[in-house]
């Protein structure tokens, strides 16, 4: 949307368990007038957090399941013949084995198997304590599509953005794979979450790589940057080499367990804590307004 009036930011990480999910919480504690999106559709977490008040429910369809008539059917044994998912048997199809190609649909010669919608996942339209709109996601297990949900519930949450709204804070999911490339659709600005171990540079690589195909402008967050001084350094060397900048340094803290387990975010723990998300929070305004001159 050219005329919009708000800024998108999607957190993401290389790997799960960096501290994504945590960061996404404590921003939206700190930034106002926002809706917030939880686009990890294949294991949100972010609403236990926030605990939602549901609104709607509404159900995902990611594709088409093959069924067989059975008063159609004359026992052939062509569809099972040709099936390279070995998903029908006894003249039966196996949902969870199916694969949705279609191709015994077009080949039974009765015309016996249906190809029907398949309900392979919700989304959930939601009010938070603040009275701001969040919308989270399940994917069920097994199904596929998860860049179809995502971009289905980005969507819908645009879609509600009033004149009012100056932030669209968005939980991604981990990794480089299609759903993260939904998450990226229309974004301002990425928010990298890594910590300072091997799995989590080498990772951090490759979303980087990714987000650079985008063109969109980012910035990294070490978390627990105290834990490893040899890979926050090398961590620091690698944002130098391009030209990426840190935006923030949160220290290991037993604490921030303790809070997310009490269902609180990080900016409840302590003043130093609270400053530095403060201060991760004036750092992206501060590169997204020099992205924006760029």
């Amino acid at each position: 949307m050219a005329d919009k009036m708000y800024r998108q930011i999607v957190v993401l990480s290389g790997k799960g368990g960096t501290g994504k999910t945590t960061l996404s919480s404590a921003l939206f504690r700190i930034l106002k007038n926002r809706i917030t999106i939880d686009c990890d559709v294949d294991a949100a977490n972010l609403y236990l957090i926030l605990e939602p008040e549901i609104r709607s429910k509404v159900d995902f369809s990611g594709g088409k399941k093959a069924h067989i008539n059975p008063q159609l059917c004359n026992n052939c044994g062509l569809c099972e013949s040709l099936c390279r998912f070995e998903a029908i048997h006894d003249f039966q199809v196996d949902s969870l084995a199916c694969e949705g190609c279609g191709f015994c649909v077009r080949a039974c010669p009765e015309n016996a198997i249906e190809f029907k919608p398949n309900i392979s996942g919700s989304y959930f339209e939601c009010r938070l304590r603040d009275n701001s709109d969040f919308y989270y996601a399940r994917l069920l297990p097994g199904e596929g599509n998860s860049g179809k949900l995502v971009s289905e519930i980005k969507n819908k949450a645009l879609e509600s953005a009033s004149d009012k709204i100056q932030w669209i804070v968005v939980d991604g999911p981990p990794g480089i794979g299609c759903p993260v490339n939904a998450s990226l659709s229309g974004a301002d600005f990425v928010v990298i979450v890594t910590e300072s171990t091997v799995s989590g540079l080498h990772d951090m690589k490759r979303l980087v790589d990714l987000i650079e195909i985008f063109k969109i402008p980012c910035g990294v967050v070490i978390n627990k940057y105290d834990l490893n001084e040899r890979m926050t350094k090398d961590i620091l060397e690698f944002t130098v080499e391009k030209n990426i900048p840190i935006i923030g340094e949160i220290p290991f803290s037993t604490e921030i367990m303790k809070a997310l387990k009490n269902k609180k975010t990080i900016n409840d723990i302590n003043s130093q804590l609270s400053e530095t998300l403060k201060i991760i929070e004036r750092n992206i305004e501060k590169s997204i307004t020099n992205a924006e001159v760029l």
